[in-house]
């Protein structure tokens, strides 16, 4: 297989671009000389950017080209976009994406070899030369990258540090916390306390709940990171914890780029977290982990590596995989059913705590 000039398509989201950055360490340490691409959506293309191991970022505005066919401008801006990526002569893509559009793309760049998932949905092995089979779909996310990268003859990845962050990033990331009030040597833990999905949504009430437990114990504070679609959640959290002087978390919620973001978690004594997009990044920088799961399969796509510490609730329905749950409106809402988000909501506040704290200590 000619690795020359490879494109790795991995449009999104967060977590799985993370997830599947093992790939792009073993395929460069396999092939140091090869050209090597990657095909990302806009809103995570920052993370990307400046990688050492990546030759080149591509970037599919996938909300824009969205609306081709309704729209001939954008429509020749598609076109154009195909007509650049015939341009790159890549010799072999592989798709971790495994999706109609993302095969198409593969396709599309007219490269030789053309690598993806047997199981891959929309028809997309339709677009392959080569679709990889696993053996079951319980594989974590990381293994499964991995299973096609061996299958391709590329050899484990040695080094660990697949996600980098540069070091006058985190001292930048440093500087705005000392702007805040935190001292430059002073520990913190940092909370993503949003998730798109409501099922995914542990009650901003609990994450303020651990953040005092963690200020009496310790005197540290928490640092609030997400989108800027976690504001909502950053605001309830700080009208929670505003009657104990000091505890109040600093709020940097859509405030910072990815980059910036990851060296936060970095800089972190541990994160606490809904089944999210940055748990994957604190997992990628080494920073440990407590991560409340609900409807979703920790065996797939939990936090990867040591030290990390995942909690589920109780409920025999679980992991149902679904973005509403049956047997509630939402997490602040009365059940309607006996199991009424009883994955997520069973997690209590002390149980996360005293897992953080185990997490502190052992960090220290």
């Amino acid at each position: 297989m000619d690795f020359s000039r490879t494109l790795i398509i991995k449009p999104s989201s967060l977590g799985d671009v993370v997830q599947a950055l093992p790939v792009l360490t073993a395929l460069r340490e396999s092939h140091p000389q090869a050209h090597i691409a990657w095909l990302v959506s806009t809103a995570f293309a920052d993370i990307l950017r400046g990688h050492p191991r990546l030759d080149d970022v591509l970037v599919f505005d996938r909300r824009r080209f969205g609306r081709i066919g309704r729209s001939l401008g954008i429509t020749t801006e598609f076109m154009a976009f195909i007509e650049n990526l015939r341009r790159e002569r890549f010799t072999a893509v592989l798709d971790l994406q495994g999706l109609f559009r993302s095969g198409f793309l593969a396709a599309a760049t007219g490269a030789k070899t053309r690598v993806g998932f047997a199981s891959a949905r929309e028809l997309a092995p339709l677009f392959y030369t080569d679709a990889v089979p696993l053996p079951h779909e319980d594989l974590h996310a990381v293994d499964r990258y991995l299973a096609l990268a061996r299958h391709v003859g590329l050899a484990d990845p040695k080094a660990t540090d697949h996600l980098t962050v540069r070091s006058e990033t985190r001292a930048a990331v440093r500087r705005r916390l000392q702007d805040e009030g935190l001292g430059p040597d002073e520990p913190f833990a940092v909370v993503c306390a949003y998730a798109r999905w409501a099922t995914k949504q542990w009650p901003a009430e609990r994450f303020a709940e651990v953040l005092l437990r963690l200020h009496a114990e310790t005197g540290a504070r928490g640092v609030l990171a997400g989108s800027a679609a976690a504001a909502d959640v950053g605001r309830r959290i700080g009208r929670q914890t505003d009657w104990r002087p000091g505890a109040r978390p600093i709020d940097l919620s859509g405030r910072t780029t990815l980059k910036e973001m990851a060296a936060l978690a970095a800089e972190a004594r541990a994160m606490v977290t809904n089944d999210s997009g940055p748990m994957h990044v604190a997992a990628a920088v080494g920073t440990p982990v407590v991560a409340v799961f609900g409807p979703t399969h920790p065996g797939r796509t939990g936090p990867c590596g040591p030290g990390h510490h995942v909690l589920v609730g109780k409920a025999p329905c679980r992991p149902c995989f679904r973005r509403e749950c049956l047997y509630s409106s939402g997490p602040q809402a009365p059940s309607t059913g006996p199991y009424g988000l009883a994955c997520l909501l069973t997690v209590t506040a002390e149980e996360v705590a005293r897992h953080l704290m185990e997490v502190w200590r052992a960090k220290a």
